[in-house]
């Protein structure tokens, strides 16, 4: 086998995992682009090493662990990605400004095909689904970034206490007591966020009734879908309304240049999601606005997430910055 040969061989055997490796990162550190820096980071190291590969390990859990030492490295510096509910308290309408936080701060959006990979078992896709929702990486990002990995290994993963022992060079004692408190962590902070995989006829009728409600800004449709504890939220912006008055006094107020604007469906962190553009008066047709991300519980929206940092998002999600206005 020539070395030519032998590079190829292995830049596919390493690239085959690249799907998984994005999703476990991005658990771990709760940012799109840092998970994908840590994954290329992972596959350079496993490149460059790979002759010191002794095989006393399948090759999967030796990108693992590499993986696990590159986010570990990462989060020594100690900061927690959150969401603007788990920072400050909700902010009444009357008092609404928009006040943003440097990107470190917030936990990011991620496109379900960068970290969910095939799978032909039904149970296994729902785990993973459920595993990069918003409320759950969010409490994940409580954890301390050890048991933040003996809980995805163990939980997510479905990996023996015996072989994320060996991953993380501790015992199998030390491993079961860290994901007894990482539990106890994570039931504390439990969601009520119910959807389907895929989603039954009763929430697609849902989404068809929120996109006709949004893009035709009518605030009493829009109302009756939202759940009366929903809340709406807006990184980098910290501020966050609770309730459908706030919500849609908020939407017809300060975020009255979005009457007007088109959805377009996308799939990201296991939930609904869409493709916000609004009306552009400069070059007409419609600019980019937010990826929104959708929560549902008990036939409503709970949850309203709004990611506004387009120049980012929208290249992430492969969507294009500019939408043409539809002929009539």
């Amino acid at each position: 086998m020539t070395n030519g040969t032998a590079t190829t061989e292995l830049d596919s055997a390493l690239e085959k995992y690249r799907t998984e490796l994005t999703g476990y990162c991005y658990r771990m550190l709760g940012s799109s682009f840092e998970a994908e820096d840590a994954v290329q980071d992972t596959l350079v190291r496993a490149w460059r090493s790979y002759e010191k590969f002794e095989g006393r390990s399948s090759l999967r859990s030796w990108l693992y662990r590499i993986a696990t030492n590159v986010c570990l490295d990462m989060l020594s510096a100690g900061n927690k990605r959150a969401r603007p509910m788990d920072l400050t308290e909700a902010t009444p309408l009357a008092r609404a400004a928009l006040s943003p936080r440097p990107d470190h701060t917030w936990l990011e959006p991620m496109p379900d095909a960068r970290v969910l990979p095939s799978t032909a078992d039904p149970a296994e896709a729902a785990v993973a689904k459920e595993s990069v929702r918003l409320a759950f990486m969010a409490a994940l990002q409580q954890l301390p970034p050890k048991q933040r990995a003996v809980l995805i290994l163990r939980e997510v993963l479905a990996w023996r206490a015996s072989e994320v022992a060996e991953l993380l060079g501790t015992s199998v004692a030390s491993v079961n007591s860290a994901l007894q408190r990482a539990r106890a962590t994570l039931a504390d902070r439990a969601d009520g966020a119910t959807v389907s995989d895929p989603l039954d006829e009763e929430q697609q009728k849902l989404l068809e009734r929120y996109v006709a409600a949004f893009e035709g800004y009518d605030m009493t449709a829009l109302t009756a879908l939202l759940h009366e504890d929903a809340v709406m939220t807006m990184p980098p912006f910290d501020l966050w309304l609770a309730g459908p008055a706030d919500i849609t006094g908020f939407m017809t107020t300060l975020g009255a240049a979005c009457a007007g604007s088109r959805l377009r469906r996308v799939e990201a962190n296991g939930l609904p999601a869409f493709a916000h553009y609004k009306p552009d008066p400069e070059a007409g047709g419609f600019a980019p606005w937010a990826v929104q991300v959708l929560e549902i519980s008990d036939g409503r929206i709970t949850g309203f997430h709004c990611f506004l940092d387009t120049k980012r998002w929208f290249p992430l999600f492969d969507l294009p910055l500019h939408l043409e206005a539809e002929a009539d």
